[in-house]
């Protein structure tokens, strides 16, 4: 019986429930949490955006599942929710910089880009007939002289961040980069803090196999995903550190 007052509120189009929520933007969000775990972290040299692929099956290949991708030369972005959704997202920023290109024969801005995929997908949230996108993204770049990151909801909000996550450990993840993250970070300081943070996600898996790593660095303006011996190195890095941090715990509790 209680819900009968919501279901007249999230049926075919998006409208005002009574206490001004939207439902449909309310599920697309928990559709964002369902998601693999995605960080973004800005460094004084540039930015880097991290995924956990979570495979599930060990039939599955793991580079066929994309959860960073390329947008133009200085921007990358990382995906959260319904693949599906993301793709057709992606997709359309890769046309807002070619339009931007041709245009006005210059490389679209970070924040410009990112607020016309939000404005896209504010769209749909407001006619009958759509839903709003099922998937949340970070959008990581390199304007003239520095490094952008901005996170991008279902509801079309956008806010900029130093360092972000989004999906199912976005939680963990926060907690991680509000205690050890620092301005003067670089960008390979920027790497190990994200792989910490997926590192705190991680359900007794954390292997260079399933991590996807990006990075845009402020020097040559380029995107560039990183290889998977050097994804392996920083992630042999991060255990050894979490390894040296329980045995010094454990010495403690001894004494």
């Amino acid at each position: 019986m209680q819900m009968a007052p919501q279901m007249g509120y999230d049926r075919a189009i998006t409208v005002f429930s009574p206490d001004g929520r939207l439902f449909q933007v309310e599920y697309a969000r928990e559709a964002v949490k369902r998601g693999t775990t995605a960080v973004g972290v800005k460094a004084t040299d540039g930015v880097a955006l991290l995924v956990d692929k979570r495979i599930t099956s060990k039939l599955l290949e793991a580079e066929s599942i994309e959860k960073i991708f390329q947008i133009d030369n200085h921007i990358g972005a990382a995906t959260s929710g319904l693949v599906a959704d993301a793709r057709a997202l992606i997709d359309r920023a890769r046309v807002e910089a070619q339009i931007n290109m041709v245009t006005y024969d210059e490389p679209i801005g970070v924040e410009v880009l990112s607020k016309k995929i939000c404005d896209f997908k504010q769209s749909y949230t407001q006619y009958g007939g759509v839903r709003p996108f099922g998937t949340a993204l970070l959008i990581a770049g390199v304007d003239d002289s520095r490094a952008r990151l901005f996170e991008t909801d279902p509801s079309g909000a956008l806010l900029e961040y130093k360092a972000t996550g989004i999906g199912s450990g976005r939680n963990e993840t926060m907690e991680v980069f509000e205690k050890k993250y620092r301005d003067d970070i670089n960008l390979e300081g920027a790497i190990i803090l994200g792989l910490e943070a997926l590192h705190s996600t991680a359900e007794g898996v954390f292997n260079a196999s399933t991590i996807e790593v990006g990075v845009i660095e402020l020097g040559n303006k380029k995107y560039r995903k990183l290889e998977p011996s050097e994804v392996e190195k920083y992630v042999n890095q991060v255990i050894k550190m979490h390894a040296s941090e329980t045995k010094g715990k454990g010495k403690k509790k001894e004494e």
